[in-house]
């Protein structure tokens, strides 16, 4: 990893005193810089990871996790970072898929890494299938580029991606706009790698509505198909297979 670009670990969370200190350790591990954005918690969350060796920023009361991430991309921007990889703070995701995600952005130097939760896929709740399923189709096409699990919270942000920390999106929508706009108006490819779904009983209930949060995705999503128009030919594209990094995947397997 020592040719990639300078870039580090952020890490959102929203009381998460169970899990963080075990999720930030095992980053620490990677010997990757990490920051971590406390949006507002009310448990013992802040307290434990001021006592580890990251960077910690904190908002007084919660504002979301566009915010929180708008936070994250603005300090690795002022540390001179020039990519970052994002993950949750509840143990779904980790820190030992972080270097296959810094080894797909070294092959793929202007794009967007996701990691993707296709394999294991029947943990996922039904419900939180189908409105990711939705998701994937309406942002995929807003993309104009077949995007797989846009709404996976570990990512490579590449520094054309942190100039994006102003966009005018809040809550779970920040992270769909980040692709859709760095797709349209940045020219990045996405690609994904495949790990784990992870929904085990010993997670706390997510921050994410299949509701709430699916209709404010696809009301964002309709708002930038139509600005940017050729909404056919954005269709065709996102039709495409989405581009899956790694030798050992099987759509039928997963």
């Amino acid at each position: 990893m020592n040719d990639a670009p300078r870039w580090c670990v952020l890490i959102p969370c929203l009381n998460e005193e169970a899990a963080i200190a075990s999720v930030v350790r095992s980053v620490l591990q990677l010997g990757a810089p990490v920051i971590v954005i406390d949006d507002g918690s009310h448990d013992r969350t802040p307290d434990i990871v001021s006592a580890l060796p990251v960077t910690l920023l904190r908002h007084s009361e919660r504002q979301g996790k566009g915010e929180a991430l708008r936070t994250g991309f603005r300090e690795a921007l002022r540390q001179g970072f020039d990519a970052v990889v994002t993950m949750d703070g509840d143990g779904q995701h980790l820190a030992a898929d972080v270097p296959r995600l810094v080894d797909a952005a070294k092959r793929f130097p202007d794009h967007i890494v996701i990691g993707a939760r296709l394999l294991q896929r029947e943990q996922q709740p039904k419900a939180r299938r189908r409105a990711n399923a939705f998701a994937d189709w309406g942002i995929s096409w807003a993309c104009a580029q077949p995007v797989a699990d846009t709404q996976s919270g570990q990512r490579w942000y590449p520094r054309s991606a942190l100039d994006l920390v102003e966009l005018n999106a809040e809550n779970f929508v920040f992270e769909s706009a980040v692709l859709i706009v760095a797709s349209r108006e940045k020219g990045l490819g996405i690609v994904s790698v495949p790990i784990a779904s992870r929904y085990q009983d010993t997670f706390r209930l997510s921050h994410f509505s299949p509701v709430r949060d699916v209709v404010r995705i696809a009301m964002y999503t309709l708002g930038r198909l139509i600005h940017y128009g050729g909404i056919r030919a954005s269709y065709r594209r996102s039709r495409a297979e989405p581009q899956v990094i790694d030798d050992t995947y099987s759509r039928h397997a997963a």
